[in-house]
């Protein structure tokens, strides 16, 4: 339940920066560029805090937690780099 609750929150904050950056595509035409890459590496330090805190805290080892980690980084943004290129 934890990794679906981080990646719908993984999403919504992928649409977040996305609508900011389009607001701001009009003046700064790399604004959505700009967004994809700050979420890709707000969302690798947050997936990597989850990582840690799974170990540190949880008591699971880093064999344990690399594939729930490489599922919460790297679903949403390889989803975050699709939509730029797709769509923006």
């Amino acid at each position: 339940m934890r990794t679906a609750l981080f990646l719908l929150t993984g999403f919504l904050l992928l649409a977040a920066l996305l609508i900011l950056g389009r607001l701001f595509a009009a003046n700064y035409p790399a604004a959505t560029t700009v967004a994809t890459v700050v979420y890709v590496a707000l969302w690798l330090v947050i997936a990597a805090f989850n990582m840690w805190t799974g170990v540190a805290k949880a008591g699971y080892s880093v064999t344990e937690e690399l594939p729930v980690f490489a599922l919460i980084f790297l679903v949403p943004a390889v989803v975050a780099v699709l939509v730029r290129w797709r769509f923006f």
